[in-house]
């Protein structure tokens, strides 16, 4: 069945291309465990995981929507009053989801780590944050190198492989100790518990593992500690093979360089700062070949940052779009670039409008962060392709949505897109 619907998608997208239709979608709102949700993850199984905030949207938990129905909770390391998320992209088709949780603990530093933008309240609490493993009901903690205290889980694959990063013992310089004190390394936890380190780049600091494919290919990035929040620790783009990084190249600056996405071919998708831009967070979506190496992602005239967050093995490619007036919407690009889509101009009328699409799944469905503009709330949503059956099939073409008719208070603004700093104004 997934073949057969795999094959649909690139014959629509080949309609796309040529002129013959626009793919449309069927949008599905995610709710929240009494406040807002954003979906970041989508396997092939249709599970859709990411946060689910509470009532009064104070505190995020890692939460799992099966069919569409209601967020299942899945809890936290230090408790219900605890935050946690599935802040990442998680492709395992398994019954694996990994993510991010506080603890109970204080952390003996003071350091803020890297979990706090991703929970609900933006401001760190100074708890230590350990990446998770979920199965079967279950969360367990995932340990962090001799010496540390933080962990962090990004994604995992259909081998049980969890790639992440993880504190080790070092009192690192390069660390702006406001934030962060201890150095910090890629690593990838095996099935069995096993640890294993993905080194930086030669003369770089520090490293982190944001995505893996079915043949163990790991992407992230190298450089100086920082902040351990993008930034300086983003300094280069790296792919992983068999435990050795390989500078994928950027755009030409020296921060905010991230791959976020690798599917089973090798591609790589992410954000990266181009030249002109160096001191700004006015970061391009990329897209990373080994054949034609990095190349900036098409984008809509006038925007002034973009982001690559997810990829499918078709090569259709999701994330956002945002105007110099901080209008930002959920994008997509079909065929690896040919050519970008607002997602708001293929859903039906009186959809939730789409900020910003987090993953999709080699089935084409996307899931991602919206906002009601009748309600002020941020829930999450799926979007499932509908319209295009065939070549004879009668093209579906739904009227574009003005984004600027859609105006967000200052607090959907915070809660919505303060994950990527995707309306910082810098």
């Amino acid at each position: 069945m997934a073949k057969c619907t795999r094959s649909f998608l690139v014959l629509a997208t080949l309609m796309i291309a040529t002129g013959l239709a626009a793919q449309s979608y069927n949008v599905t709102r995610l709710d929240g465990l009494g406040g807002d949700a954003a979906a970041n993850s989508i396997n092939d199984r249709g599970w859709i995981a990411g946060a689910a905030n509470k009532a009064g949207n104070a505190i995020s938990h890692a939460a799992l929507w099966v069919n569409g129905g209601a967020p299942m909770d899945l809890g936290a390391l230090g408790g219900p009053d605890s935050n946690s998320a599935v802040a990442w992209p998680v492709k395992s088709n398994n019954g694996l989801v990994v993510g991010i949780s506080d603890t109970a603990d204080d952390n003996p530093l003071g350091e803020a780590f890297s979990c706090w933008p991703f929970f609900a309240p933006f401001t760190p609490n100074g708890k230590i944050c350990k990446g998770f493993r979920w199965e079967k009901g279950v969360m367990t903690p995932l340990p962090p190198f001799p010496g540390g205290y933080d962990s962090y889980a990004t994604a995992a694959n259909n081998r049980g492989q969890i790639v992440g990063w993880a504190e080790n013992g070092v009192h690192d310089s390069t660390c702006d100790p406001a934030f962060q004190v201890l150095q910090f390394r890629a690593v990838i936890w095996g099935p069995k518990g096993e640890m294993r380190e993905l080194p930086p780049l030669p003369g770089d600091h520090t490293s982190a593992a944001t995505a893996i494919n079915d043949k163990g290919q790991v992407v992230g990035i190298s450089g100086a500690c920082g902040i351990a929040v993008g930034g300086v620790s983003a300094a280069h783009a790296v792919l992983w093979e068999n435990g050795k990084p390989i500078n994928i190249g950027d755009l030409g600056g020296h921060t905010w360089n991230t791959p976020t996405a690798i599917n089973n071919d090798g591609t790589v998708v992410g954000f990266s700062l181009p030249a002109d831009q160096e001191g700004t967070r006015f970061y391009k979506a990329f897209i990373w070949t080994r054949d034609a190496g990095i190349k900036k992602l098409d984008e809509f005239a006038g925007d002034v940052r973009s982001g690559a967050f997810g990829i499918n093995d078709d090569g259709q490619i999701v994330g956002f779009s945002r105007t110099a007036g901080g209008v930002v919407r959920a994008v997509v690009w079909e065929n690896g670039n040919a050519g970008i889509q607002n997602l708001n101009d293929l859903v039906p009328a009186g959809s939730l409008y789409l900020v910003i699409a987090g993953d999709i799944n080699n089935d084409g469905v996307i899931a991602g962060a919206a906002f009601d503009p009748t309600t002020e709330e941020s829930p999450g949503f799926s979007a499932t392709p509908s319209g295009v059956t065939g070549l004879a099939a009668t093209p579906v073409r739904l009227a574009p949505r003005s984004p600027g008719k859609v105006y967000l208070s200052q607090k959907a603004r915070e809660r919505v897109f303060r994950r990527w700093r995707v309306d910082v104004g810098d």
